[in-house]
């Protein structure tokens, strides 16, 4: 239960950074591929969705092994928009 939780709070920051992202209006934004900019940013975020419902799925499941792949998933996600809210790229 408490990987679940732990994964679903990773899973709320990741869509946090990536709401300021996609708000942001990086110039890096319009060399993404289409579907970040399908729907207005959302198909992106459907896709994140997709993710933590998947990683949420297989913790769940009994595997708790995925949320230390769903958290390196995160610390990367945290990095790259840092990286981008930051102008660093």
């Amino acid at each position: 239960m408490t990987a679940l939780l732990f994964t679903f709070l990773l899973g709320v920051l990741n869509f946090g950074l990536h709401k300021a992202v996609l708000e942001s209006r990086h110039p890096l934004l319009g060399r993404m591929p289409w579907f970040v900019h399908l729907l207005g940013g959302r198909g992106s975020l459907v896709i994140e969705f997709l993710l933590l419902l998947g990683a949420m799925l297989l913790v769940g499941t009994g595997n708790p092994g995925w949320v230390w792949a769903y958290a390196g998933y995160s610390l990367l996600n945290a990095v790259a928009a840092w990286l981008i809210l930051t102008r660093r790229v």
